[in-house]
């Protein structure tokens, strides 16, 4: 009786964890077809390059799958490779957990009227060095994935390109940072006469 008693509030709690939890990558279907300007081994500049994405419905889909279809987000997504040794770029199968696209380029509304749409990005400068890959989410009316596609193979190893970025100090910085040195010299050289004066009048006395 006891086991009864066991089992019946952690099948409750399973079931609320499973109601309740993110959408599932591997229950989406790949009904977009996603395409992206870089080719293989194409490296671009953060914060001075454009990325051209191009998407559309997969035309071998049938029809009536897209119904529910409300948004599409386009996102910058790390391939494996940069991936490695790296748990706060982790893939996991749960969206709301996974870590591979952290990048979003550009949500945009549905449009079933065209066969494909793009848009231009210029690749942010917070952008890091890695290799990457595109993807794209088609959104529900309550913002939840509900089918995707990508510019990559399922094995996330074909059409992958680097972008290489921004590194080292800028101009700025540097000017800030030598004038504040400047300030910080002059400063000390003034403490130390104003204690020198105030030293000499001591002993005048």
């Amino acid at each position: 009786m006891a086991s009864r008693f066991f089992v019946a509030p952690l099948f409750l709690f399973c079931f609320v964890g499973h109601a309740f939890g993110g959408v599932l990558f591997s229950s989406l279907p790949p009904t977009l077809l996603v395409q992206a300007s870089p080719k293989q081994g194409t490296v671009l500049n953060a914060g001075k390059d454009v990325l051209t994405v191009q998407w559309g419905l997969n035309g071998t889909q049938q029809g009536g799958l897209d119904s529910k279809y409300e948004k599409v987000k386009i996102t910058l997504c790390y391939a494996p490779i940069s991936q490695e040794d790296r748990a706060w770029r982790k893939t996991v199968d749960d969206l709301s957990k996974d870590k591979t696209c952290q990048f979003e380029i550009v949500v945009r509304p549905y449009s079933g009227n065209k066969k494909e749409e793009s848009f231009d990005w210029t690749i942010e400068r917070d952008v890091p060095t890695a290799t990457y890959f595109v993807r794209a989410y088609a959104l529900d009316s309550a913002g939840k994935q509900v089918a995707y596609g990508q510019t990559t193979d399922s094995h996330k190893t074909t059409n992958l390109f680097g972008i290489e970025g921004i590194t080292g100090r800028h101009v700025s910085l540097d000017i800030a940072a030598a004038c504040f040195s400047a300030f910080s010299v002059v400063s000390l050289f003034g403490f130390f006469l104003v204690e020198k004066r105030k030293a000499k009048k001591t002993t005048g006395k």
